[in-house]
């Protein structure tokens, strides 16, 4: 199966960004912990990454990848490369307007995004400049994202992929290097953060290139085509978007609490690494092959896309929701608790994990979803579907985070978590519900009979791991002392026992495997 091939490239090359990611992270825990540089730079990184999610992983999946596709099938490479043209252009000029803007206005924004700091003067000054420097990463990451859609559509998915890599080797490099400052180190990561974006964009420039898609700026014209994308690509950017804007809101009102932005963002990290490498990767896979399959006519071959989509989603993202929820103090300790980052800091760390791994499963069936609407040229329904998410996860959010701060002033955060996982759960539900209702999903035999037992073979692959969590302290003298280690192990030991049980159990059968993976 082809889509599960493109998957495993997408999301193997995912992979490899998400593990320097959480070497990134580990250097950045251990050099600012929980402080107020920690918490100035994930709102100064968190903001303009915003927008990446949404280009990267919404518009441009949505509404970008569909019309360049069917423009160039139907008129042409010359045409389709003209609109790729056109699209780059206008998206400089507007980016870049926008970039300046946000530059200039930062101090009024920031009073909007992280209102909790204005009771620190010098934490709000810190975030306010940072973001500034960081701003220049939107356009730049934008542009990469377009790029990169423009080679998903050519079934050129590997360095689009691969482009993410260069932000972590770039920021890991700079941590090792960095002084003992924590406000130095803060300001240097912050400056890495756009030097990646110069390197991103070069890279899938030449990517191009190398595809003979020949790219370059003229004076910015709204065609029909491009009038198409902005109607198309607007609601598809917020509905693709709708887990980061979830967390943004969380972000926002995690202000009002000590840490509380730095603690949601190490537990983020953790639940991201599944959601990216399985979620993300099949939902940039699944768009082109669901766009071709209808153009064609292929409702069947669709429907059976969709369902071997969910299928394989969830045979990987299972076994992950259960390491997180019942192994989450020997991962976060393994990766997070050195230097800077305490004892209590992964534990306060540790609950929002678990919390957020309820609605994993959900956030990966999002990113399914989602291309059924999409393919369709349907980006308006995802949207309404988003808000409703977004009304949720505020009203949920903001009550549970007062009404446990009350009572516990250092776990506030974790009602937040909580309202996301919440909000992700009746989004991805809505979704399914009106694709099935359109016609667009209907679960067939082998979905219907694999997922139980899939189930099945995470609840044991849980048993095992939730012992090797409960005796942790006595494991680690056997990984050489090292937590680190000791997860990596326990949580290879968790995936082999769930392949075995998921084998046994008949939720993945050899047969299929081999037919996945065969060519045609």
């Amino acid at each position: 199966m082809k889509l599960l091939r493109s998957t495993f490239v997408i999301g193997g090359l995912t992979g490899v960004s998400r593990v320097l990611g959480f070497v990134r992270e580990m250097l950045l825990a251990a050099a600012l912990g929980t402080g107020p540089v920690a918490n100035a730079f994930v709102v100064a990184f968190r903001f303009p990454n915003l927008f990446r999610r949404f280009f990267a992983e919404g518009a441009f999946n949505s509404a970008y990848v569909p019309l360049y596709a069917r423009t160039l099938e139907g008129e042409g490479a010359g045409e389709a490369h003209s609109f790729a043209r056109d699209t780059l252009s206008v998206m400089i000029v507007v980016l870049s307007a926008l970039t300046v803007l946000a530059v200039i206005f930062m101090p009024a924004i920031m009073r909007w995004i992280a209102p909790g700091f204005l009771d620190d003067p010098g934490l709000f000054e810190m975030a306010v400049l940072f973001t500034q420097i960081t701003m220049p990463y939107l356009l730049l990451v934008s542009l990469t994202a377009m790029m990169g859609g423009t080679l998903n559509a050519h079934d050129r998915f590997a360095l689009s992929a691969a482009a993410p890599i260069a932000l972590n080797v770039i920021m890991v490099g700079v941590l090792l290097a960095a002084p003992d400052d924590p406000a130095r180190t803060g300001l240097w990561i912050t400056i890495a953060v756009p030097v990646s974006g110069v390197v991103q964009a070069a890279m899938l420039f030449w990517g191009c290139r190398r595809a003979g898609i020949r790219l370059s700026v003229r004076w910015p014209r709204l065609t029909p085509k491009v009038r198409r994308l902005i109607v198309l690509g607007v609601p598809g950017a917020i509905a693709g978007g709708v887990t980061q804007i979830n967390i943004v809101i969380s972000q926002l009102i995690a202000t009002f609490q000590d840490g509380a932005v730095a603690l949601l963002y190490y537990a983020d990290r953790l639940y991201q690494l599944p959601l990216g490498v399985i979620g993300i990767a099949m939902g940039v896979a699944l768009l082109p092959t669901l766009s071709k399959r209808l153009r064609s006519g292929d409702e069947t071959g669709a429907a059976e896309t969709l369902n071997r989509a969910i299928e394989i989603s969830l045979a990987l993202t299972l076994p992950a929701t259960a390491a997180l929820l019942v192994m989450p103090g020997l991962l976060v300790e393994g990766l997070f608790q050195r230097g800077a980052f305490t004892a209590a800091d992964a534990e306060s760390t540790r609950l929002a994990v678990q919390v957020f791994a309820l609605g994993l499963p959900a956030f990966v069936l999002i990113k399914v979803f989602s291309p059924g609407f999409f393919a369709r040229e349907d980006t308006a329904t995802p949207m309404k579907f988003a808000a409703v998410s977004m009304v949720i996860n505020i009203a949920a959010g903001a009550a549970l985070f007062f009404w446990i701060r009350d009572f516990a002033p250092d776990r506030g955060h974790v009602g937040l978590a909580a309202a996301t996982s919440l909000a992700g759960w009746i989004n991805a539900g809505l979704l399914g519900y009106f694709l099935a209702r359109r016609g667009g999903f209907a679960p067939d035999a082998r979905l219907a009979r694999a997922l139980p037992r899939l189930a099945l073979a995470a609840a044991i692959a849980g048993g095992g791991m939730a012992a090797i969590e409960l005796y942790r302290t006595n494991i680690v003298p056997f990984a050489l002392d090292s937590r680190l280690l000791a997860a990596v192990l326990a949580s290879g030991a968790g995936f082999a026992v769930y392949a075995a049980a998921a084998l046994l159990t008949r939720g993945v059968r050899i047969s299929e495997l081999r037919s996945a993976f065969s060519r045609g």
